[in-house]
């Protein structure tokens, strides 16, 4: 189970940003980008996060440089929850931003412990 359980969790967490983070918003890269500049970003930043969501994915999924990538993770969840969710009057976002909050754990935890062994990174 010890060898397992990282292994599981840095591929559940890196398909998240992986599939419905960073690969969707190509289909999309105008709408992503009205999103992007709705919560105060410019538009220049589309490009970045949108790789960095995909590296970031990948990175999880193979266990490399799996602790800082971790912590990237968890700051890119709480200032994407706080600038797109954050909306006390709206039950969804609500649930949304402590999604984020959660996934935020979950990262946290990854840059604690590391990839396990079943990793690139093997530490």
């Amino acid at each position: 189970m010890h060898d397992y359980v990282p292994l599981l969790a840095r591929i559940l967490i890196g398909l998240l940003f992986l599939i419905p983070g960073g690969l969707s918003k190509l289909g999309n890269i105008e709408g992503f980008t009205g999103f992007l500049v709705s919560g105060g970003l410019p538009a220049f930043l589309t490009w970045p996060s949108i790789v960095f969501e995909i590296v970031l994915g990948l990175a999880l999924i193979v266990g490399f440089q799996t602790r800082a990538m971790a912590l990237l993770g968890a700051g890119f969840c709480v200032v994407a929850g706080l600038l797109y969710h954050f909306h006390p009057d709206d039950p969804i976002q609500v649930g949304n931003f402590f999604k984020n909050l959660a996934i935020t754990g979950g990262l946290l935890l990854l840059a604690l412990t590391g990839p396990g062994k079943l990793a690139f990174d093997r530490a």
